[in-house]
C-alpha cells in the first residue's frame, strides 16, 4: 500500500515538473541559403510560449557558433549585435525576422544550400530560471527569400 501511494505521488509530481515548463509553439521556422564562402546567415521563426519565457541560447551542428542577435538602430545607423535573451510573453507571438531578432549562425564550414534541413536546438529559460530545450528541423529557403513562404509550416510544440 505504501508502495502505491510513494509511485501516486512521484507521479504526482512528475506531472507537476512538466506542467510547470512553458510550452513554445515554433513556426515558419527558415534559414536563408548562403553563397559559396560566405560565413554567416541567419535562422528565422515565430514563437509562441504559453508562459512567460525567454529564447536564451540556439545549438546546432551546422557550427558551433550560433547567437541570438537583434538588429537596432543606433546613432542613425542600423547595427547587429547580440542579445542575451529573447522576451516571449505568455500568448503573444514574437517573430524572428530579418531585420530585426534572428538566430545568427557563424563561422559556417561550408555553403548552406536551398533545400536543406538543419536541425536546430532551441533553449528557453521560464520565471524561476529552469531551462527546456526544443529541437526543430529548419528547411534552408533561397538566399534572395525575405519570408518564410505562406503555404509550408514547421510547427512544433515542447
Amino acid at each position: 500500500m505504501y508502495s502505491r501511494i510513494k509511485s501516486a505521488i512521484l507521479i504526482a509530481g512528475t506531472v507537476l515538473a512538466v506542467s510547470a515548463h512553458a510550452q513554445v509553439t515554433v513556426k515558419e521556422a527558415w534559414i536563408r541559403a548562403t553563397v559559396p564562402q560566405q560565413k554567416a546567415t541567419g535562422a528565422f521563426m515565430q514563437l509562441t510560449a504559453s508562459q512567460d519565457t525567454r529564447l536564451v541560447s540556439v545549438n546546432t551542428p551546422l557550427t558551433p557558433k550560433a547567437e541570438v542577435h537583434e538588429m537596432a538602430m543606433q546613432d542613425n545607423v542600423m547595427r547587429m549585435r547580440q542579445v542575451r535573451a529573447i522576451e516571449l510573453p505568455a500568448g503573444k507571438t514574437v517573430e524572428l525576422k530579418p531585420g530585426g531578432y534572428h538566430v545568427m549562425l557563424m563561422d559556417l564550414p561550408a555553403q548552406v544550400k536551398e533545400g536543406q534541413t538543419v536541425p536546430l536546438t532551441l533553449v528557453f529559460e521560464d520565471k524561476s530560471g529552469a531551462r527546456k530545450t526544443q529541437d526543430v528541423k529548419v528547411p534552408v529557403r533561397a538566399l534572395n527569400a525575405a519570408v518564410a513562404p505562406k503555404d509550408e509550416h514547421g510547427e512544433h510544440k515542447h
